[in-house]
């Protein structure tokens, strides 16, 4: 968009809203959410510049944007757009229809001069166009629109409805995340006169509730950030939990401190004036597993917990007050005191839990519902056992040093904890708890570290289980999930996946892969899909389907994977993928070879000599001989071809049964040559038939050996 107008003044742009304390777990969304939906608002209407800096705010209390070199009003513009076809806008006695005017109205010009509308074309393209010099935007009547849409467009789970009392003393409605009290609209120094949620812009806002509570005027925007600094509220979002961020690791001291990311937002949303202090419970609490007390720090008191070099909880933590004072105990032993029965309720569930063993819980899982359609908690135990005993079993027979006894009780074990006061109260701790249940029942150490791993991996990047029972049980888990849900027609569409089919494809997928298990995928989706009884089960569960969309995972997996730095490309992928194999755990290996070839001079050559041979066999519609014929042979190019082809055969079989996959693809660069023969001297669809199925039955045998690690075809 051209100007024709040299633009107004520029300053920065303060929008405030100022409200009650809102939602701390959604407050950085909702503060990066309303700074973007203005800032582009102001773009789109032309006011801000190339030199124009958004920067968001969000505190317990406010939400605020500034945005740096907005102008007070848009440079004018030229305006060309067609209105409507002559035959259209004017009737036989060439006067103007109402089409016509309602269009011109549509596009803000409903006074217009008709005559001075430009006409274009010929015959019956000829049109009518609007030509004019459109008046830029102006700041006022734009941040009023801007923001009345950036209110109602804030990711806000659940609104509040409110009355708001007017100056001439009615009650206006609204609706908004918490009640607002206050909104400050500025251009520099200016007021902007703006109304929102039954709130007359000003330049007023307030400080901290407690160590500021006064009012302060904002006399400029660009004072915004420091005048909420001087009244005790650090507005910045980012800039607040990275101080609580550094200032937590200062407290810390030798000690490592717990902030997973959630965590730290949420505490980072409580506190206007971030103050860490230290504090500490009874050290008899640390006899129960740290990671309950840690839950419980964390999920219900906002508390940082802290660790040893080794990782051993200490019973030390720190909290984040948003409270600055020089004589901080009473704040600390406060705090102190409500934690105590926290830990104790955790110590209480953990005892009470080791009472009863993890077996005699197995038979009460089958008065837990899984699924409606597919039984029970127990139901489903007793198919995830038979999975994992069954991978384990063919595991073991191919040398593998997985116990199928083990592996058949922690399935029998694994769900029981559900079943626990400790993870009724805390459902986190699935499967940790189980473990720690398990080393105290006595179980095999294997079998207890099952308990918990089989959940693994959680999500991207998660660990795999260390023990094989693990391994093979979370295999068995994810299969069943997987096929049980698809199996009720609940499989994922677009972004919806509630039962995380997704992840338990990519799991079973980074298991086979990264564990090196022989397994063949579709022996185990069918293994899976035996497990059911369930009428229709089996029959919406489709075994191809279900494969295609594992392998989909495996695709996104696989770019994520680099080689000497270098990521695998879509092509090298493909290649490998298109195969359809069976097995995942060699998959790397087949792509380094890949590449490999590709980067050999007669690469391209094979590529698309394979390709070529694709074509032709996809498009023969008569049955091929299952062998080719070395006395049908009359030509010396295809007698060569089959002469390099036998004496090359038993060098890749070889290669291929010893997964030597570079090997094997640079053997097939001494068939370059009489390939290239071959398609030069000889006809394939000869008149002859017997020669033609003879030929085609030669290049059959040629594509399956030139395929064995990958279709090179879609190298090409």
């Amino acid at each position: 968009m051209s100007t024709s107008s040299s633009p107004s003044s520029s300053a920065t742009l303060l929008i405030e809203v100022f409200t009650e304390e809102l939602p701390p777990k959604s407050l950085r969304k909702l503060g990066d959410a309303f700074a973007a939906s203005l800032s582009a608002s102001i773009q789109a209407a032309g006011l801000s510049t190339s030199e124009s800096v958004t920067t968001s705010f969000a505190s317990p209390r406010r939400l605020a944007v500034q945005i740096t070199h907005v102008l007070s009003k848009a440079a004018d513009f030229p305006v060309r757009e067609k209105v409507l076809p002559v035959s259209v806008a004017f009737d036989a006695n060439g006067k103007p229809t109402p089409p016509l005017f309602k269009k011109l109205s549509a596009l803000g010009y409903p006074d217009i001069d008709i005559a001075s509308l430009e006409r274009s074309g010929q015959d019956k393209n000829e049109a009518l166009y609007l030509n004019v010099q459109a008046r830029g935007a102006v700041l006022e009547a734009t941040v009023q629109t801007a923001l009345a849409s950036a209110l109602q467009t804030l990711p806000i789970a659940k609104m509040m409805h409110y009355q708001v009392q007017q100056a001439d003393g009615t009650l206006e409605d609204v609706q908004f995340a918490r009640p607002a009290h206050r909104i400050v609209a500025l251009h520099g120094g200016t007021l902007l006169p703006v109304h929102a949620l039954g709130i007359h812009a000003a330049n007023q806002t307030e400080g901290h509730r407690f160590l500021a509570p006064n009012l302060l005027t904002i006399s400029h925007a660009d004072q915004y950030a420091a005048e909420l600094l001087k009244n005790k509220v650090m507005a910045n979002f980012n800039e607040r939990r990275a101080y609580i961020e550094a200032e937590l690791l200062k407290a810390a001291k030798d000690d490592a401190v717990l902030m997973p990311s959630n965590l730290l937002d949420e505490v980072t949303a409580l506190v206007e004036w971030p103050t860490v202090y230290a504090c500490h419970f009874d050290a008899e609490f640390l006899e129960v597993p740290q990671e309950c007390l840690i839950l419980t720090m964390q999920t219900n008191q906002k508390y940082f917990a802290l660790t040893d070099a080794a990782g051993k909880l200490r019973n030390r933590f720190l909290i984040v007050s948003n409270i600055e004072t020089p004589t901080p105990q009473s704040i600390i032993q406060g705090n102190e005191r409500v934690v105590r029965p926290r830990l104790s309720d955790a110590r209480f569930f953990f005892q009470q839990d080791q009472k009863r063993p993890l077996s005699s819980r197995v038979a009460d899982l089958g008065k837990v519902v899984y699924h409606n359609q597919l039984g029970t908690q127990l139901e489903r135990t007793e198919r995830v056992g038979a999975i994992a005993t069954a991978i384990a079993t063919d595991l073991q027979s191919k040398g593998s040093a997985v116990n199928p006894k083990h592996v058949a009780r922690a399935a029998e074990l694994a769900k029981t904890d559900l079943l626990t006061d400790m993870v009724g109260e805390f459902p986190e701790l699935q499967g940790i708890m189980g473990s720690y249940y398990a080393q105290h029942d006595g179980e095999n150490s294997e079998v207890a570290a099952a308990c918990s791993e089989h959940y693994q991996p959680r999500f991207a990047g998660d660990a795999l289980p260390s023990s094989m029972t693990g391994t093979v049980l979370a295999i068995a888990d994810k299969l069943e999930t997987l096929v049980g849900i698809w199996g009720v027609g609940l499989a994922p569409t677009g972004d919806k996946d509630p039962y995380a089919l997704r992840r338990h494809a990519l799991g079973i997928c980074r298991l086979l892969l990264e564990k090196n298990l022989p397994c063949s995928l579709p022996e185990l989706i069918e293994l899976a899909r035996g497990q059911f009884k369930q009428a229709g089960v089996q029959e919406k569960a489709d075994a191809a389907a279900i494969y295609a969309f594992i392998v989909d995972r495996l695709r996104a997996y696989l770019r994520d994977q680099t080689e000497a730095g270098k990521p695998f490309t879509s092509a090298e992928i493909d290649a490998v993928l298109s195969q359809e194999p069976k097995q995942l755990n060699d998959l790397m290996d087949r792509l380094r070879a890949v590449r490999e070839f590709n980067a050999l001079p007669e690469s391209a050559q094979l590529a698309a000599a394979n390709k070529r041979i694709s074509n032709i066999l996809k498009k023969t519609t008569t049955p091929i001989p299952a062998q080719c014929s070395a006395a049908a042979l009359k030509l010396p190019a295809e007698i060569a071809l089959h002469g390099a082809l036998q004496k090359a055969i038993p060098l890749l079989d070889a290669a291929y049964a010893q997964r030597q996959f570079v090997s094997l693809l640079r053997t097939l660069v001494d068939l370059s040559q009489p390939i290239d023969q071959f398609f030069a001297d000889v006809m394939v669809m000869d008149p002859d038939p017997v020669l033609r199925d003879n030929r085609l039955a030669l290049l059959r045998q040629l594509h399956h050996q030139m395929n064995l690690v990958a279709d090179l075809g879609t190298l090409a």
